[in-house]
């Protein structure tokens, strides 16, 4: 079992972010729930111990632009991944703003477990 404070994944379609949870919890990590960014901010604030969030970019409520703007403002320490699929756009566009705005990785969906679970390894260095 993995020594790690929980994860926060903020994901607003449930199969994907119950997804991304088991591929977490099956390595060993523990992780929080969030549909949207409010969702989360109120997570964090009530769970200071997580260092990493992983937030989608387009969801109801507070998007993942907004949700990094104030992470970055309110938690400037938090390791941020930004994922996307990218809408009516293409994904990168989104991912390329969310790294502008502090994000300190990004994955366009659909991606691998390998994938994840790797950006997860360097930020726990």
């Amino acid at each position: 079992m993995k020594i790690e404070a929980p994860i926060l994944v903020i994901e607003d379609e449930e199969d994907i972010r119950q997804m991304i949870c088991d591929i977490l919890n099956e390595d060993g990590y523990s992780t929080i729930q969030a549909a949207d960014g409010h969702e989360g901010l109120l997570s964090l604030r009530k769970t200071p111990e997580i260092h990493i969030v992983i937030t989608d970019l387009l969801m109801p409520k507070k998007e993942g632009i907004a949700t990094i703007s104030e992470l970055r403002k309110d938690f400037p320490w938090i390791k941020i991944i930004a994922i996307s699929g990218g809408g009516i756009c293409f994904p990168e566009n989104y991912l390329n703003r969310a790294k502008a705005m502090g994000a300190d990785a990004t994955l366009c969906k659909p991606f691998g477990n390998s994938e994840l679970l790797s950006i997860i390894d360097e930020l726990n260095q």
